[in-house]
């Protein structure tokens, strides 16, 4: 259930919407992979999961070339994704992924993989 409360300019608005486990896995493939967070009683992604697969491609991108410059890997995020949106959440993800180390060179930032 996701409660939705606030205003639409002077009207107050007080929304309660409710979503079942079919639902929560739409919405979870219309997100940006970084954004997918199971609510805690839903079941975690399946292993063929789009946003799982994505995000496994986006690590094996990163391990196989080794090292990538910032703007160069979110261009490639963005051809494995689909697009810039999907991409931007991918190199967000992977700066905060503990196999991944980020180095300022030249005002640059270089993603390495540190692997497993």
């Amino acid at each position: 259930m996701v409660r939705i409360r606030g205003t639409i300019g002077e009207m107050p608005v007080d929304l309660t919407v409710e979503l079942d486990d079919a639902d929560w896995a739409r919405l979870a493939q219309n997100l940006p992979a970084a954004a997918v967070q199971p609510p805690a009683a839903a079941p975690l992604p399946a292993a063929n999961d789009p946003a799982d697969r994505l995000w496994r491609a986006a690590q094996d991108l990163l391990r196989r070339s080794g090292s990538s410059e910032g703007p160069q890997l979110l261009d490639e995020l963005a051809a494995l994704a689909g697009g810039s949106g999907a991409a931007k959440g991918l190199l967000v993800r992977l700066r905060h992924s503990p196999k991944v180390k980020i180095e300022v060179r030249d005002g640059v930032q270089v993603f390495s993989w540190l692997g497993e």
